[in-house]
């Protein structure tokens, strides 16, 4: 009984402290993401952002369309444009199995999906949900531009 006890104090600290990191983008070009522009004609922007407290030691690869566009870290966002008016699906790793959210996009609007950590079994998961554009832009505001490159898996 106090060896559980003792595994689940240790896992909740790692998940609530310690730090990832992952390659960032340019101050400029964080700059730049976050004055918020319409996208290229014909496309949406795709801001993905990650500022939970919890899971601050985990770092967990995101895809669109089943094409990495990195891993996030705490307090950072990516910004992607894809092809307005479809279907997309933004996914990301959790304990077990994906996590997927579908949007329908409009040409010409950006749109904020917002990662956040849960609590796991082993370890934690994550999981994603799409918020209002003030919300979004008041968070993407204090986090800082993740370079997009290779995923964990």
């Amino acid at each position: 009984m106090k060896n559980k006890f003792a595994a689940i104090v240790i896992i909740a600290t790692a998940l609530i402290s310690g730090c990832a990191s992952v390659p960032m983008e340019s101050k400029e070009a964080a700059v730049k993401a976050k004055q918020f522009n319409p996208p290229t004609e014909g496309n949406s922007g795709l801001y993905i952002y990650r500022d939970s407290f919890v899971g601050k030691a985990l770092k967990k690869d995101i895809w669109i369309d089943g094409k990495c566009i990195g891993e996030s870290a705490p307090d950072v966002f990516f910004y992607k444009e894809v092809k307005g008016g479809q279907k997309h699906t933004i996914s990301t790793e959790s304990e077990f199995s994906p996590n997927e959210l579908k949007i329908d996009t409009l040409p010409g609007a950006n749109y904020f999906i917002n990662q956040y950590i849960k609590l796991g079994v082993f370890v934690g998961g994550a999981g994603l949900e799409l918020v209002d554009e003030k919300k979004g832009k008041d968070a993407v505001m204090k986090l800082e531009l993740a370079k997009q490159g290779a995923c964990s898996k």
